[in-house]
């Protein structure tokens, strides 16, 4: 067992570091992969992880260790690790020694459906594995506006390359329910869970949108706990907290994203603006902790920008106020103020990826109160999978 552990060790290093690094690969090399067929293909909502774009060109959405992590697949022809395709099969390599065989997610049943308005639900609730979906609602921010985006966002970059060829637009309520409800029925034997997340819009409309889905998630899962996070801005008004709280979610998210506080200034003008500024993020933090509990409130630091204590000093008080605090490899996006900036090495993110992990122990949060705050394929996720050996490649060792 210690042998495994090592191995999966050794895998999620490398996973740190192709989210880090990229992975170089020829962008036709997909072309004989049954991609939307057999194998799941990347939606681009949100954000464009890779270091270019790649408009017009699909690219799986992710793929698997030989023992079962999920690597991201973010492309960069700079990279030393590259994606070899060799009579059919594909491999991860590093200066072209191949390090192993690549296996590509398959793609969901859900996938070939549509909702009731005839739009394909693959871009209504892309699928993030382990029975996980993400509804975003608008792939827009209205920050942009303002002249406030947060310097390492791409979002309304990749709604401007991506929105027509991806069909990136508002997600209806109902649209919503029925494309949860169909990813239910498909994972009923596993957990399950719905992230709802998007740009920054008015605080009114945030609040009644996200009502308006919980709504719609319960009529068509007839689920009164459908497992939802509610990702939303720091609102100004404390008391929309019970609302989210009321209508259904079990667990809310509001991402400071920096913790030093002159920092924040600097690089989310619109949260320090628009939001109250840091000290009120903190205050709204302590809030959501009251009302959904310990291990129920979720915040993220992009990692790589402000310096690792920092960091780590942001995540040791989050948690000892019960919020599951967590951070991000950050890539310095096509489209964003930072596009061209180089992250942190891998070796960095490792040694603050376990870190954090130690502090979540520390505080007693469970893999499962991680799991319903940001899913089962992040670092820190993985992190307790192989510490707890729960893993599925542990379960087929004892078998």
């Amino acid at each position: 067992m210690s042998t495994l552990k090592e191995i999966l060790y050794q895998e999620l290093e490398l996973k740190i570091s192709t989210n880090d690094e990229g992975i170089s690969f020829d962008p036709l090399i997909f072309r004989d992969l049954d991609l939307g067929g057999r194998y799941q293909e990347e939606v681009l909502c949100l954000f464009e992880m890779a270091y270019e774009t790649h408009a017009g060109i699909k690219f799986p959405s992710s793929f698997r260790s030989p023992h079962g992590l999920i690597f991201n697949l973010r492309w960069d022809r700079r990279s030393s690790y590259s994606l070899i395709h060799d009579k059919g099969s594909y491999y991860l390599a590093h200066h072209g020694e191949v390090l192993f065989a690549v296996e590509f997610v398959e793609r969901p049943d859900y996938y070939r459906l549509k909702t009731s308005d005839g739009t394909p639900m693959s871009t209504i609730a892309p699928y993030v594995q382990e029975g996980s979906v993400l509804i975003s609602y608008s792939n827009e921010c209205a920050l942009k506006e303002k002249g406030q985006d947060c310097k390492f966002c791409n979002i309304n970059a990749t709604k401007d390359t991506y929105g027509e060829i991806e069909g990136i637009g508002w997600k209806t309520p109902k649209q919503v329910g029925e494309t949860v409800a169909a990813a239910y029925r498909e994972f009923s034997e596993g957990a399950r869970r719905v992230n709802l997340t998007g740009g920054f819009v008015a605080e009114r409309r945030e609040v009644e949108y996200y009502l308006d889905v919980a709504d719609s998630i319960k009529e068509h899962t007839g689920l009164e706990d459908f497992n939802g996070l509610a990702a939303i801005g720091a609102p100004l008004d404390l008391s929309v907290i019970e609302k989210y709280k009321e209508a259904g979610y079990r667990t809310i998210a509001s991402n400071i994203e920096i913790w030093d506080k002159n920092i924040f200034k600097a690089i989310c003008p619109g949260k320090e603006q628009q939001c109250g500024g840091w000290d009120h993020w903190l205050k709204v933090l302590d809030h959501e902790v009251k009302v959904f509990g310990h291990g129920r409130v979720r915040s993220n630091l992009v990692a790589g920008i402000e310096p690792k204590d920092s960091t780590l000093e942001g995540i040791e008080y989050l948690a000892s106020r019960g919020v599951i605090a967590l951070a991000t490899v950050w890539n310095p996006n096509p489209g964003s103020a930072l596009e061209g900036h180089r992250a942190p090495e891998p070796a960095w993110y490792f040694d603050l990826f376990k870190k954090i992990f130690a502090i979540h122990r520390k505080y007693g949060f469970t893999y499962e109160e991680l799991y319903d705050c940001s899913g089962a394929t992040g670092i820190i996720s993985d992190l307790y999978r192989i510490e707890d050996e729960t893993l599925p490649v542990f379960k087929s060792l004892v078998a």
